[in-house]
């Protein structure tokens, strides 16, 4: 297992890895799978921002585009619309790093300018524009950039998802990434990797990446993973997506002791304690008796 990366520059801001970190997820979204519709307004969006700041989230990623399976896009403007004054807000008043949910170019420019430090992109920068844009960004500002997998489109990425290796074929794609990033001049020290789960995966595939997910942690690139209240619990215990918490610690616990450095999560608090329990087991013994 990689040794784990002690801090993150994000934007001249120190972010500790040691605990793992925890991201909350903000969805100014009317069709997000789990709290769509919720946090529409800027204030409403800006006190569960409070909230999840004070309940351990060192990380608040601001989407304004739902990604689940069946998404329906949303044009750029609107994007925009949606998540510039919450990031706005939020940068105003709280002392977390704020990350931006999109795959757009023109949204991630416009939300750095906002105050975001770091991009998170579930199409690993591979719509047009998008790679160029993160380059020129980080040209004036130390912005962290994810790439995650997905296979297909968020329309269609569960209709018969298929893997010859899922855990080769993910781990190829992210290490492919990364190269390309860096060839274009993103600096390595500023990218993330994220499996996907979920994101044109089976319930199998899944639950191999999980269970071999210390490999994506010896790639020496930071592991960000998002597991919470996805649908490979409910497939799993039955449960609808607001009675998942239990099994989203579960995965979350597992992850971290298999090398994830960021956790992304709807549940802050119970996430911060499970995060840190397990870090504590994980880094047992390595400063003597």
């Amino acid at each position: 297992m990689a040794t784990a990366t002690p801090a993150l520059n994000c934007r001249g801001k120190l972010l500790p890895l040691t605990p793992p970190c925890v991201m909350g997820i903000l969805n100014i979204t009317p069709d997000s799978f789990s709290d769509g519709g919720n946090f529409l307004s800027v204030s409403a969006a800006v006190q569960r921002a409070r909230t999840m700041a004070g309940e351990g989230a060192a990380i608040i990623d601001v989407g304004g585009e739902s990604t689940r399976p069946g998404a329906t896009p949303v044009s750029v403007q609107e994007e925009l619309d949606r998540v510039l004054p919450v990031i706005e807000a939020i940068r105003a008043e709280l002392p977390v790093v704020i990350s931006i949910d999109t795959s757009k170019p023109e949204v991630m420019r416009a939300a750095v300018e906002a105050g975001a430090s770091f991009i998170n992109d579930v199409f690993a920068l591979r719509a047009e524009g998008a790679l160029q844009a993160a380059v020129e960004i980080n040209r004036r500002y130390s912005v962290l950039v994810c790439l995650m997998h997905m296979q297909g489109m968020p329309r269609t990425m569960q209709q018969q998802p298929h893997y010859d290796d899922v855990v080769g074929e993910v781990r190829n794609f992210l290490g492919e990434r990364a190269q390309q990033c860096v060839t274009a001049g993103i600096p390595r020290e500023r990218l993330l990797i994220d499996p996907g789960f979920g994101f044109g995966k089976s319930l199998a595939h899944n639950l191999t990446l999980l269970k071999h997910l210390d490999m994506f942690a010896g790639m020496n690139l930071p592991l960000l993973v998002g597991l919470s209240r996805k649908s490979m619990i409910g497939a799993l215990l039955g449960n609808e997506v607001g009675e998942r918490l239990y099994g989203s610690i579960a995965l979350a616990t597992i992850a971290v002791l298999k090398g994830a450095l960021l956790v992304r999560t709807h549940d802050v608090r119970a996430t911060v304690d499970a995060v840190k329990m397990a870090a504590a087991v994980q880094q047992a013994g390595q400063h003597g008796k």
